[in-house]
């Protein structure tokens, strides 16, 4: 991969983003693309919304009244991306994550924030590229095999423990 463009939007104020957040989406969205072998230019855009913004995306694009963790929006249709005009790079689409979600999940599941926001990137960075563990069977096996060694790949195994580092 030669260059990855990572628009990062905080569009919520409910809860401040830790320190190294927005480097560590970054890491996720670049480990994806390395471990999925991609080359080229690519640019993703990440927005930090509140559970009332994901849950009116959840409403208007899945029919689903409720929030959620995470959304994904690609770009690709029929399998093809769009390419950037000014650029030349490709689109890869959009991704909303819910930040009051990624506490709770992160309390819930018993690990980091900063795994739960990896995590959810990750996640939603193989939707982007065409995964889907909605089919289940293989389809999810493979996605959760791919989640897992790129977290790993990361240092953010599910049995390493983490320390919150916080702005001041």
């Amino acid at each position: 991969m030669d260059k990855l463009k990572v628009a990062i939007t905080n569009m919520q104020k409910e809860i401040k983003i830790p320190t190294g957040i927005r480097l560590l989406i970054r890491k996720c969205c670049h480990a994806v693309l390395q471990l999925e072998g991609k080359t080229g230019d690519y640019e993703v855009s990440v927005s930090f919304v509140d559970n009332e913004q994901i849950e009116k995306l959840n409403s208007e694009y899945r029919n689903k009244d409720m929030p959620t963790d995470v959304l994904s929006f690609p770009s690709a249709r029929e399998g093809e991306f769009e390419t950037s005009r000014e650029t030349g790079a490709v689109m890869l689409g959009d991704i909303a994550i819910s930040v009051p979600m990624v506490y709770r999940q992160a309390e819930q599941f018993g690990h980091s924030p900063q795994r739960e926001f990896a995590y959810l990137t990750v996640h939603s960075m193989l939707h982007l590229l065409g995964y889907d563990h909605e089919k289940g069977g293989m389809a999810t096996v493979r996605m959760r095999e791919k989640e897992e060694d790129v977290l790993s790949r990361l240092g953010l195994r599910r049995d390493a423990s983490y320390v919150n580092d916080y702005d001041a």
